[in-house]
């Protein structure tokens, strides 16, 4: 399997529990405005960076 793929399939992964984390915790208005804002912007940082990663890998076998 192609290191690429799967570090950009784990990046992924995280940045969806962030965002998914982030959202509950604005939705529950439990959380700081600064901390939720900066898990937020890392949260989707990492999102998008596995997709990009795991768009633009080529499967060589």
């Amino acid at each position: 399997m192609n290191v690429k793929r799967t570090f950009g399939t784990i990046l992924t992964i995280l940045g969806i529990i962030g965002l998914i984390y982030t959202g509950v915790e604005i939705i529950q208005r439990a959380g700081n405005a600064v901390n939720l804002t900066v898990i937020g912007v890392i949260s989707l940082i990492f999102f998008l960076t596995g997709i990009g990663l795991v768009r633009n890998t080529k499967d060589e076998a």
